[in-house]
């Protein structure tokens, strides 16, 4: 009953927002939920965030002076992916939550302002962080991330994400559930995102389904024989995520107990004259090795 009635007041005290505004960079952001930031700054009314070490502050002048002194242009960590756009380069950063404690508790508070999720695990040490950033002459401006634990019973490939609000609309949502599968493809295993999905998380993940599946499959030819364990290793896609997104394509059907692809070619027509521009990560521009073989060459070269 005690835990019940503590549970009740979290709860209660969650429910309404605690900062209505934060300050990182050049965007002043709206925040959606509460997060809970120490005591002495959990009730501001704004907070000042340094957009590369994610300090935050109470006081505009603190934050002036900070903007000042920090060294911090881009997420501590090891770049993995740079991609050249027309005004300037994506790159990744791949931030382990043991090795950089603090900017990933931050992190957590910072993106808890627009999550949903009744828990914050400050226990960040279990799980690497992948951090999406935009890069200038300035700098490397943090977009969005996703994390992803270190070993998942479950074979999960993603545990939290978030696009930034000031950077939502331009795609980077299918960007970090497509890079999220490059490290599922090289580490030969397919993973799937941590349940239960979002209502939100569920229409950008079906969304990608569809179109990697059908991209896919408008490859192949009538005589090949499709099957869905060969989809599963060509995409990094789970099993049960490529049946369910079939089913919902109507281009699954089942045949002496087995789940058989019944491609249906005027639905993948039909998807690709849509000419539906996503996204997504390339895989030539993504420098990352499974950490289990990093394991492996740490000990043969031993």
């Amino acid at each position: 009953p005690e835990l019940a009635a503590l549970e009740r007041e979290h709860e209660e005290v969650t429910k309404v927002k605690n900062i209505e505004r934060i300050y990182i960079g050049q965007w002043e952001v709206e925040a959606w939920y509460f997060s809970p930031y120490p005591d002495e700054y959990a009730y501001e009314e704004r907070l000042f965030i340094c957009e590369f070490c994610l300090k935050y502050m109470k006081k505009k002048k603190t934050f002036i002076k900070h903007r000042g002194e920090c060294k911090c242009r881009r997420p501590p960590g090891t770049e993995i992916y740079r991609e050249k756009t027309a005004d300037g380069s994506i790159s990744v950063f791949e931030v382990d939550g043991k090795e950089h404690r603090v900017y990933c508790q931050n992190l957590c508070l910072l993106a808890k302002l627009f999550l949903d999720h009744k828990n914050l695990y400050y226990d960040v040490d279990p799980f690497f962080f992948y951090i999406i950033t935009e890069v200038d002459a300035l700098g490397a401006h943090i977009v969005g991330y996703f994390s992803k634990e270190k070993q998942s019973a479950e074979e999960y490939n993603l545990a939290c994400i978030l696009t930034f609000p000031q950077f939502q609309k331009c795609g980077y949502g299918k960007f970090i559930i497509s890079l999220s599968y490059e490290l599922s493809k090289r580490e030969g295993k397919p993973g799937s995102p941590e349940k239960p999905l979002s209502d939100l998380g569920k229409i950008s993940y079906r969304s990608y389904w569809t179109h990697v599946l059908l991209t896919v499959l408008s490859k192949q030819s009538a005589q090949d024989d499709i099957q869905i364990k060969g989809l599963c290793e060509l995409t990094g896609i789970k099993t049960e995520d490529i049946i369910s997104t079939l089913q919902s394509l109507d281009m699954v059907k089942c045949w002496k107990g087995q789940h058989v692809v019944f491609v249906k070619r005027d639905i993948i027509q039909n998807y690709l004259d849509e000419k539906k521009k996503i996204r997504l990560c390339n895989s030539k521009y993504l420098t990352w090795t499974p950490h289990s073989e990093r394991k492996k060459t740490k000990t043969n070269s031993a």
